[in-house]
């Protein structure tokens, strides 16, 4: 054991890091290779990266991984990517890499489970743990070749549920060349201040867009009977209401919540309460125009639903 090692200070910095120190910091605080050395091969520590250890012998809590990544990446280094996503709240999973971004120029050895961006211009970052805004994080994610137009659009719901100006990011977006689902970032951020709040509640959005239907009443909230009510989509004028069920919101199927609302519905605001699943709204779009128009035309609707293309299932559907 280095006699000239701080023991206080080692732990005193290891606790400020996530349990996280490096041999640069370790060197300064008096440790020398050897001791280092007998820390890791005792079990003690663990080597997370070149040069970078873990100070108990547990399992590694994000953080840490999140931390030993950016001492190993070095000056400069921030989180980015799916690591700021998971930091902000944007995702609820950091996934088994960390990214890492770096200001173009800086080399940084590739190792398992880090991924490291080289960036001409770095974008503003804060945090104990550092990582690029949220903004500009939307707009990585996006950017990413393997991102699906759904999950931009989950990533984007989530952040305006969390505050983020959606007016900015729309100014991000146009401040970017060559950005990756800019057309779908510059729709989707037109339109999420009227209230859409998940991937599906876009779909059935583009649903209504594409067959000519009326706009719909996103978020609309009444108290009836004493109880607030409240209703993904809502025809106001026509008495209509769509409930749109995800997977993860309604996983068993429909809660006795579900059924209360659309008795209550029915029979305190007299109004018609169609349910659509995923399934319904993603791989059969035509036919729910063709029965949310049937449901507009009963209750007084006058016009007439847009086939989308040849074979629509609202084609038959003529003005009354």
């Amino acid at each position: 054991m280095a006699p000239r090692a701080d023991l206080t200070a080692i732990r005193q910095l290891a606790d400020k890091q996530d349990g996280v120190v490096s041999r640069a910091q370790l060197r300064r605080l008096g440790a020398t290779d050897d001791w280092i050395g007998h820390q890791a091969a005792t079990k003690r520590w663990q080597r997370l990266f070149p040069g970078v250890y873990l100070t108990h012998s547990g399992r590694p809590a994000w953080p840490s991984r999140a931390r030993a990544a950016l001492l190993y990446a070095g000056r400069g280094a921030v989180l980015s990517h799916a690591s700021a996503a998971y930091r902000h709240g944007l995702v609820d999973r950091p996934g088994d890499v960390v990214h890492v971004s770096v200001p173009h120029g800086r080399t940084v050895r590739r190792q398992p489970g880090l991924r490291i961006h080289g960036r001409r211009r770095m974008p503003p970052a804060w945090g104990r743990l550092r990582a690029i805004g949220p903004i500009d994080t939307v707009l990585d994610v996006a950017d990413l070749p393997g991102a699906t137009a759904d999950e931009v659009v989950g990533l984007v719901c989530r952040a305006v549920q969390r505050n983020v100006d959606s007016a900015q990011i729309r100014k991000a977006v146009e401040r970017r060349t060559g950005q990756r689902h800019r057309k779908l970032l510059l729709d989707l951020l037109a339109v999420v201040d009227e209230g859409i709040e998940s991937t599906l509640e876009y779909r059935y959005h583009r649903v209504e867009r594409s067959h000519g239907l009326p706009r719909s009443q996103l978020q609309s909230r009444e108290v009836l009977d004493g109880h607030w009510l409240r209703a993904d989509c809502r025809y106001v004028k026509y008495g209509v209401r769509i409930e749109l069920d995800g997977q993860l919101a309604h996983p068993f199927g429909r809660t006795d919540r579900d059924v209360w609302r659309d008795n209550a519905a029915l029979v305190l605001a007299s109004d018609l309460t169609l349910r659509y699943r995923w399934r319904h709204v993603v791989i059969t779009p035509c036919l729910v125009a063709r029965q949310v128009a049937i449901a507009l035309r009963s209750r007084g609707w006058s016009g007439a639903p847009r086939p989308c293309g040849p074979g629509c299932a609202v084609g038959g559907l003529s003005r009354p």
